[in-house]
């Protein structure tokens, strides 16, 4: 490529030289992008941990998941008032999903404009859960504002009583698409996190050769931990276990 000549005042020519791109900081590069993508899926990770083992409480009967639904709420008493805590967790938790959510859009995005004809051949991808992340993060998405409006502002929950956690939980779940709708998600979030547990360990540099095994052993045994903990809650519910 040619380059752009110009005079200088005292008589010589001078080539200029090249316009050098625009320097990209760590958040625009595609590095960056993964680390941040890792970082806010862990700690989302880190709420569904918390989350199941307060699910489970459901089996020690209404009183003791109906006070553990009222601790929630009176978190850092009484240095913090009533639901300041809660209300911090879901800000983070917010901010957590959607900086996952556009890394994951912006990711997609740059890997099609790194291969804008397709292939001839598809290649095959390694695992089920790896084909199907995206849907199964458009599946979570959905069922969260459905959960929030059956469980938490209780406005698609006709049955809910307000105050009254486990009474709410079952009356969801003496529901055919309650279950549905519940189960399915929940499968999602286990192949959600078989597949994200493994990236974000390769993406934040845990991953090697020697250690690969042992991670994806235990993303496997984490997302069927999570799958069955959440699960078992409907299920004692359609059993009559729970009622």
């Amino acid at each position: 490529m040619a380059l752009a000549s110009r005079t200088h005042p005292s008589g010589t020519e001078r080539t200029s030289s090249p316009k050098r791109p625009p320097r990209r900081t760590f958040l625009g590069s595609t590095v960056g992008k993964k680390a941040v993508m890792a970082v806010s899926g862990l700690i989302l990770l880190g709420y569904l941990v918390a989350h199941v083992v307060g699910n489970l409480k459901v089996f020690f009967g209404p009183g003791e998941f109906n006070a553990y639904g009222h601790w929630l709420r009176t978190m850092g008493a009484p240095v913090l008032h009533h639901g300041w805590a809660l209300w911090g967790v879901r800000i983070l938790l917010v901010a957590a999903v959607v900086a996952h959510g556009v890394s994951a859009f912006q990711l997609s995005r740059l890997d099609l404009r790194a291969r804008p004809v397709g292939y001839v051949h598809k290649r095959r991808r390694a695992s089920y859960a790896t084909r199907t992340m995206r849907w199964g993060g458009v599946i979570i998405a959905l069922f969260v504002v459905w959960h929030l409006l059956d469980l938490t502002t209780l406005t698609v929950n006709a049955n809910a009583q307000p105050g009254h956690p486990y009474e709410n939980v079952v009356a969801t779940f003496s529901t055919w698409y309650g279950n549905v709708i519940y189960i399915v998600a929940m499968l999602a979030v286990g192949l959600h996190v078989r597949h994200g547990f493994w990236s974000a360990a390769q993406t934040l540099g845990a991953g090697s050769a020697r250690r690969d095994r042992a991670l994806k052993g235990a993303a496997n045994a984490l997302a069927l931990a999570l799958t069955a903990g959440f699960v078992a809650v409907p299920v004692a519910v359609m059993t009559g276990v729970v009622s």
